[in-house]
């Protein structure tokens, strides 16, 4: 039986370039790291990782993404925008929610998100 999701974890082509975007611009913390290979971020209660390692998956294949769920969805999209981050779509409304895609310099694409209430 499946009880959780363990982590979701993106191939990088530079840990360094990847980090500082994913720490300096998207704000995320540290919570594990592995040989500056493996670096994981604990997001409410699940992990999001970035790996350097050959994992028979090619950084920015469009295959899988994550999507961040954050407190307030204007305020962080504007703040990507000051930081120029690329947007691959700009904020649009669901019936449950708001969101926005962005992506890191592999072209990995990060969807950040707002549940309506």
């Amino acid at each position: 039986m499946i009880t959780a999701i363990a982590f979701t974890v993106y191939p990088v082509s530079n840990m360094e370039r990847a980090r500082a975007f994913y720490e300096h611009v998207l704000g995320l913390h540290v919570s594990y790291n592995y040989q500056d290979v493996w670096v994981e971020y604990e997001i409410g209660g699940s992990t999001f990782a970035i790996t350097t390692t050959e994992m028979g998956h090619t950084p920015g294949a469009k295959g899988a993404l994550v999507a961040f769920e954050v407190s307030d969805i204007e305020a962080f999209v504007h703040k990507m925008k000051e930081r120029a981050v690329s947007f691959v779509t700009e904020l649009f409304d669901t019936p449950v929610c708001r969101m926005a895609v962005i992506e890191d310099q592999d072209g990995n694409h990060i969807t950040i998100h707002k549940r309506k209430s």
